[in-house]
Protein backbone atom coordinates (compact mmCIF):
# COMPACT_ATOMS: atom_id res chain seq x y z
CA UNK A 1 0.00 0.00 0.00
CA UNK A 2 2.79 2.51 0.50
CA UNK A 3 5.44 4.24 -1.22
CA UNK A 4 8.75 3.06 -1.25
CA UNK A 5 9.90 6.46 0.63
CA UNK A 6 7.32 6.26 3.52
CA UNK A 7 7.92 2.74 4.54
CA UNK A 8 10.84 3.03 6.64
CA UNK A 9 9.30 6.09 8.60
CA UNK A 10 5.97 3.73 9.12
CA UNK A 11 7.96 0.60 9.97
CA UNK A 12 9.55 2.72 12.77
CA UNK A 13 6.13 3.65 14.49
CA UNK A 14 4.36 0.37 13.57
CA UNK A 15 7.37 -1.71 15.25
CA UNK A 16 6.23 -1.23 19.17
CA UNK A 17 2.63 -2.56 17.83
CA UNK A 18 3.98 -5.35 15.28
CA UNK A 19 6.19 -6.32 18.23
CA UNK A 20 3.58 -6.74 20.71
CA UNK A 21 0.87 -8.62 18.40
CA UNK A 22 3.32 -11.33 17.16
CA UNK A 23 4.05 -11.59 21.54
CA UNK A 24 0.43 -12.70 21.61
CA UNK A 25 0.41 -15.14 18.97
CA UNK A 26 -1.55 -13.26 16.02
CA UNK A 27 -0.78 -14.11 12.81
CA UNK A 28 -0.93 -12.09 9.42
CA UNK A 29 -3.37 -13.80 7.87
CA UNK A 30 -5.75 -12.67 11.08
CA UNK A 31 -4.88 -9.12 10.99
CA UNK A 32 -5.69 -9.29 6.76
CA UNK A 33 -9.12 -10.71 7.68
CA UNK A 34 -9.82 -8.04 10.09
CA UNK A 35 -9.15 -5.19 8.03
CA UNK A 36 -10.74 -6.25 5.23
CA UNK A 37 -14.11 -7.51 6.55
CA UNK A 38 -13.74 -4.55 8.85
CA UNK A 39 -13.10 -1.71 5.86
CA UNK A 40 -15.90 -3.53 4.07
CA UNK A 41 -17.99 -3.44 6.54
CA UNK A 42 -17.41 -0.16 7.64
CA UNK A 43 -18.49 1.22 3.97
CA UNK A 44 -20.96 -0.39 3.55
CA UNK A 45 -22.89 0.09 6.97
CA UNK A 46 -21.65 3.84 6.84
CA UNK A 47 -21.03 5.05 3.39
CA UNK A 48 -23.97 3.33 2.29
CA UNK A 49 -26.24 5.06 4.60
CA UNK A 50 -24.49 8.50 3.69
CA UNK A 51 -22.73 8.83 7.03
CA UNK A 52 -19.80 10.07 4.99
CA UNK A 53 -17.63 11.48 7.85
CA UNK A 54 -17.67 8.49 10.37
CA UNK A 55 -17.45 5.97 7.61
CA UNK A 56 -13.86 7.86 6.73
CA UNK A 57 -12.54 7.18 9.91
CA UNK A 58 -14.07 3.61 10.38
CA UNK A 59 -12.52 2.48 6.83
CA UNK A 60 -9.22 4.42 7.37
CA UNK A 61 -8.55 2.82 10.65
CA UNK A 62 -9.15 -0.69 9.27
CA UNK A 63 -7.25 0.52 5.89
CA UNK A 64 -4.04 1.17 8.50
CA UNK A 65 -4.48 -2.57 9.30
CA UNK A 66 -2.57 -2.79 5.93
CA UNK A 67 0.32 -1.32 7.35
CA UNK A 68 0.60 -4.36 10.07
CA UNK A 69 0.20 -7.27 8.32
CA UNK A 70 3.29 -7.53 6.02
CA UNK A 71 5.44 -6.15 9.32
CA UNK A 72 3.92 -8.59 11.49
CA UNK A 73 4.96 -10.92 8.76
CA UNK A 74 8.44 -10.59 8.47
CA UNK A 75 8.38 -10.45 12.42
CA UNK A 76 7.19 -13.69 12.22
CA UNK A 77 10.10 -14.76 10.01
CA UNK A 78 8.45 -13.85 6.64
CA UNK A 79 5.20 -14.30 4.87
CA UNK A 80 3.62 -17.01 3.05
CA UNK A 81 2.71 -17.07 -1.08
CA UNK A 82 -1.24 -18.04 0.34
CA UNK A 83 -0.89 -14.39 3.12
CA UNK A 84 -0.13 -12.59 -0.31
CA UNK A 85 -3.05 -13.36 -2.30
CA UNK A 86 -5.46 -13.29 0.63
CA UNK A 87 -3.95 -9.38 1.12
CA UNK A 88 -4.53 -8.80 -2.27
CA UNK A 89 -7.72 -10.31 -2.30
CA UNK A 90 -8.65 -7.97 0.95
CA UNK A 91 -7.44 -4.95 -0.82
CA UNK A 92 -9.99 -5.10 -4.11
CA UNK A 93 -12.33 -6.58 -1.77
CA UNK A 94 -12.21 -3.67 0.50
CA UNK A 95 -11.86 -1.30 -2.51
CA UNK A 96 -14.69 -2.32 -4.28
CA UNK A 97 -16.88 -1.95 -0.85
CA UNK A 98 -15.78 1.77 -0.52
CA UNK A 99 -16.51 2.62 -4.19
CA UNK A 100 -19.59 0.22 -4.70
CA UNK A 101 -21.18 1.52 -1.27
CA UNK A 102 -20.63 5.39 -2.55
CA UNK A 103 -22.59 4.40 -5.85
CA UNK A 104 -25.26 2.94 -3.57
CA UNK A 105 -25.71 6.08 -1.09
CA UNK A 106 -25.65 8.63 -4.17
CA UNK A 107 -28.51 6.89 -6.17
CA UNK A 108 -30.99 6.77 -3.45
CA UNK A 109 -30.81 9.22 -0.49
CA UNK A 110 -27.47 10.92 -1.75
CA UNK A 111 -29.37 11.59 -5.43
CA UNK A 112 -26.21 12.45 -7.15
CA UNK A 113 -26.13 10.68 -10.60
CA UNK A 114 -22.47 12.36 -11.55
CA UNK A 115 -21.35 11.37 -8.31
CA UNK A 116 -22.83 7.48 -9.33
CA UNK A 117 -20.80 7.44 -12.79
CA UNK A 118 -17.79 8.73 -11.28
CA UNK A 119 -17.92 6.22 -8.51
CA UNK A 120 -17.85 3.52 -11.04
CA UNK A 121 -16.17 4.49 -13.56
CA UNK A 122 -13.25 4.87 -10.68
CA UNK A 123 -14.27 1.24 -9.19
CA UNK A 124 -13.20 -0.05 -12.75
CA UNK A 125 -10.51 1.85 -13.58
CA UNK A 126 -8.63 0.50 -10.28
CA UNK A 127 -9.62 -3.12 -11.21
CA UNK A 128 -8.11 -2.26 -14.12
CA UNK A 129 -5.10 -0.97 -12.77
CA UNK A 130 -4.58 -3.75 -10.24
CA UNK A 131 -5.31 -6.65 -12.98
CA UNK A 132 -3.08 -5.29 -15.42
CA UNK A 133 0.22 -5.68 -12.89
CA UNK A 134 -0.97 -8.86 -11.99
CA UNK A 135 -1.41 -10.14 -15.36
CA UNK A 136 2.03 -8.68 -16.29
CA UNK A 137 3.50 -10.16 -13.29
CA UNK A 138 1.44 -13.18 -14.07
CA UNK A 139 3.80 -13.93 -17.40
CA UNK A 140 6.97 -12.81 -16.16
CA UNK A 141 6.92 -9.25 -16.90
CA UNK A 142 7.55 -6.04 -14.59
CA UNK A 143 4.58 -3.44 -14.11
CA UNK A 144 5.80 -1.20 -10.86
CA UNK A 145 4.57 2.31 -12.92
CA UNK A 146 1.38 4.74 -12.60
CA UNK A 147 0.51 8.14 -10.88
CA UNK A 148 -2.50 6.74 -8.99
CA UNK A 149 -1.94 3.29 -7.24
CA UNK A 150 -3.32 1.86 -4.07
CA UNK A 151 -2.05 4.14 -1.92
CA UNK A 152 -3.41 7.65 -3.92
CA UNK A 153 -6.69 5.72 -4.76
CA UNK A 154 -7.20 5.98 -1.31
CA UNK A 155 -6.18 8.94 0.22
CA UNK A 156 -8.19 10.75 -2.52
CA UNK A 157 -11.06 8.91 -2.10
CA UNK A 158 -10.74 8.88 1.67
CA UNK A 159 -10.35 12.04 1.59
CA UNK A 160 -13.09 13.70 -0.46
CA UNK A 161 -15.91 11.44 1.27
CA UNK A 162 -13.94 13.06 4.93
CA UNK A 163 -14.48 16.62 3.84
CA UNK A 164 -17.81 16.36 2.16
CA UNK A 165 -19.10 14.58 5.49
CA UNK A 166 -17.93 17.67 7.06
CA UNK A 167 -20.01 19.88 4.85
CA UNK A 168 -17.72 20.83 1.95
CA UNK A 169 -19.28 21.52 -1.11
CA UNK A 170 -17.92 19.61 -4.06
CA UNK A 171 -14.99 18.08 -2.21
CA UNK A 172 -16.07 14.66 -3.07
CA UNK A 173 -16.48 15.42 -6.67
CA UNK A 174 -13.01 17.22 -6.81
CA UNK A 175 -11.63 13.95 -5.48
CA UNK A 176 -13.48 11.57 -7.75
CA UNK A 177 -12.92 13.51 -10.71
CA UNK A 178 -8.93 13.69 -9.90
CA UNK A 179 -9.18 10.19 -9.06
CA UNK A 180 -10.87 9.32 -12.45
CA UNK A 181 -7.88 11.20 -14.46
CA UNK A 182 -5.23 9.89 -12.50
CA UNK A 183 -6.64 6.11 -12.66
CA UNK A 184 -7.34 6.40 -17.09
CA UNK A 185 -3.71 7.90 -16.92
CA UNK A 186 -2.00 4.67 -14.77
CA UNK A 187 -3.88 2.10 -17.36
CA UNK A 188 -2.67 4.00 -20.07
CA UNK A 189 1.21 4.03 -18.13
CA UNK A 190 0.86 -0.01 -17.34
CA UNK A 191 -0.09 -1.00 -20.41
CA UNK A 192 2.38 0.74 -22.21
CA UNK A 193 5.12 -0.77 -19.88
CA UNK A 194 3.89 -4.20 -20.63
CA UNK A 195 4.36 -3.51 -24.44
CA UNK A 196 7.81 -1.84 -23.74
CA UNK A 197 8.75 -4.83 -21.14
CA UNK A 198 7.32 -7.71 -23.49
CA UNK A 199 9.49 -6.33 -26.47
CA UNK A 200 7.15 -8.45 -28.80
CA UNK A 201 7.72 -12.11 -26.99
CA UNK A 202 5.04 -14.83 -28.09
CA UNK A 203 2.73 -15.62 -25.24
CA UNK A 204 4.23 -19.51 -24.40
CA UNK A 205 1.92 -21.65 -25.53
CA UNK A 206 0.26 -24.14 -23.47
CA UNK A 207 1.35 -28.02 -22.77
CA UNK A 208 0.21 -30.24 -24.84
CA UNK A 209 -2.47 -32.61 -23.36
CA UNK A 210 -1.94 -36.34 -23.03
Amino acid sequence: MLGVNARPVVAKVVAPVVGGLARAGVTPDMVTITGTVGAVAGAVALFGTGHLFWGTVAVTFCVLLDLLDGALARARGGGSVFGAVLDSTGDRAADAAIFASLAWWFSGGGDNRLLVLLALICLVLGVLTSYIKARAEGVGLSCDVGVVERTERLLLVLFGTGLAGLGLPYALHVALWVLLVGSAVTVGQRIVAVRRSAAGAPLAAPPAAP
